[in-house]
């Protein structure tokens, strides 16, 4: 048994010393890391999917628990032995598990892999052969696609489509094109090429990772790959492969395991706007991030007298159905109880 400083004999290694880590390194080509909550059915799809369809590569399966408190690791190592098994100890949320499972990873690429996924066909030799190919490449992943099997609609790819999300306008062409000025978005000469990649399936290599430093673990969930993509583009090209695809069928970690009811003024859950909130204080720093909370706070008397006028109009109560307008000035109160910490850039765990 070869143990960390123990010489290969009969070969052209005699005498040098070899670290185990290195050997392995060379023999695997992918370490795919899946964070698991209380998901144990939806990680055994996910790896059937995974060893029915992946060809042509050598991988490890990485599964890093958040204190699921359930028979996770008895059902999925019961099928799948070979599966190296964490315990984080706590709800650790996504970045700091994933950086976890990172550190533990032995091949020359990782993948980060949401439990709720599910392959379709050999995808993961195909980034793999990307990276080892394009040295230029930081980072690679495919489009999504829902569990009906439909291309998912709506999936930001640049900065500026995430944050001119945030302002909450008027509908019309005559705010959307004032705010794509505003908040333009960068031009590539490959089609492939974007500024970010969504952790539900992101593919680089440990070189890349120890250059661009890991997910920032004061993300709780949500945004941390955001955040991850501008470090991780500073380092190479970020492609999104457009004729390749996997099943993303969303929302299996979630604790109430429901979609967020999309209006017009409340767009996203708490954690995701927070987390994007944290976001745009790191990388476009204060003004930015004041900016924002101010638009939030004079939004919410021009929300409540907009549906007052509606009411009038309609000949209705003034005050008949404001649910929509009472959920948006709580989740204001929500972003304002992390107001200083994000403010000062304050490193925590940012968990609503």
């Amino acid at each position: 048994m070869i143990n960390e400083l123990t010489p290969l004999p009969n070969s052209i290694f005699t005498n040098t010393y070899l670290y185990a880590p290195l050997i392995q390194l060379v023999l695997l080509d992918l370490s795919i890391i899946i964070v698991n909550y209380k998901t144990p059915k939806l990680i055994l799809n996910c790896l059937a999917s995974i060893h029915t369809y992946t060809e042509g590569i050598d991988f490890e399966v990485i599964v890093v628990d958040n204190q699921s408190g359930d028979d996770s690791q008895a059902v999925i190592l019961a099928q799948y032995p070979t599966v190296r098994w964490f315990d984080m100890g706590y709800n650790a949320g996504f970045a700091r598990a994933n950086n976890y499972g990172i550190k533990q990873a032995k091949a020359r690429t990782v993948l980060l892999l949401n439990s709720d996924t599910l392959l379709t066909d050999n995808v993961l030799a195909r980034c793999v052969d990307v990276l080892n190919k394009q040295p230029d490449v930081a980072a690679v992943s495919v489009l999504q696609r829902g569990a009906d099997g439909q291309l998912r609609p709506n999936l930001y790819t640049t900065f500026g489509q995430m944050r001119r999300a945030f302002y909450i306008l008027p509908a019309g062409a005559f705010f959307q094109k004032w705010l794509q000025r505003l908040v333009p978005d960068p031009q590539y000469s490959d089609p492939n090429q974007v500024e970010w990649l969504s952790g539900a399936f992101l593919m680089t290599r440990p070189s890349t990772i120890a250059q661009a430093g890991g997910l920032d673990e004061s993300f709780f969930m949500y945004g941390e790959d955001v955040e991850w993509g501008y470090r991780l583009g500073k380092q190479g090209r970020l492609l999104l492969l457009r004729d390749a695809s996997f099943i993303h069928l969303e929302y299996g970690s979630s604790e109430d395991k429901q979609q967020h009811v999309v209006t017009h003024i409340n767009r996203f859950k708490p954690q995701i706007q927070v987390s994007q909130l944290l976001w745009v204080r790191k990388q476009y720093g204060i003004g930015a991030y004041l900016v924002l909370i101010l638009h939030y706070l004079l939004m919410i008397p021009i929300v409540y007298a907009w549906k007052i006028a509606v009411n009038l109009r309609d000949r209705r109560l003034p005050w008949a159905d404001l649910e929509n307008q009472r959920a948006f000035t709580q989740q204001v109160g929500i972003f304002l109880r992390f107001f200083w910490k994000t403010l000062f850039n304050r490193p925590g765990f940012y968990k609503v």
